[in-house]
């Protein structure tokens, strides 16, 4: 019989909710539901900070001539950073991502 660690528990328990957090407007259920779990807290504050830049991008979009070309360098950057982010909170992997990270460290929820 195996025993898991509080950590590998907690991975577990939260890794579902990891992986949404990284989809749009989802990134809000780990706050809702698993609060208490840091896991899917670390990566929903990751997932928030991604679905604010997705909606700024989305929001020059408007703008003549470079809006377009814009948004469409956000859009290339957010699917990369979900790719990474999902694949990551699959594995049960804290990954940082650049600068994404250290914005939403200073969310307080």
């Amino acid at each position: 019989m195996t025993t898991q660690t509080d950590t590998e528990k907690e991975i577990m328990e939260g890794k579902i909710y990891a992986v949404m957090s990284y989809w749009f407007f989802l990134c809000i259920i780990p706050f809702v539901l698993k609060k208490e779990n840091k896991f899917a807290v670390f990566h929903g504050r990751q997932g928030l900070v991604l679905f604010i830049f997705l909606s700024i991008g989305f929001l020059f979009s408007i703008l003549p001539l470079i809006g377009g070309l814009f948004y469409k360098l956000t859009l290339f950057i957010y699917m990369l950073c979900l790719l990474f982010g999902t694949l990551q909170s699959l594995r049960g992997r804290y990954s940082k991502l650049p600068i994404i990270y250290q914005v939403s460290q200073k969310i307080n929820i």
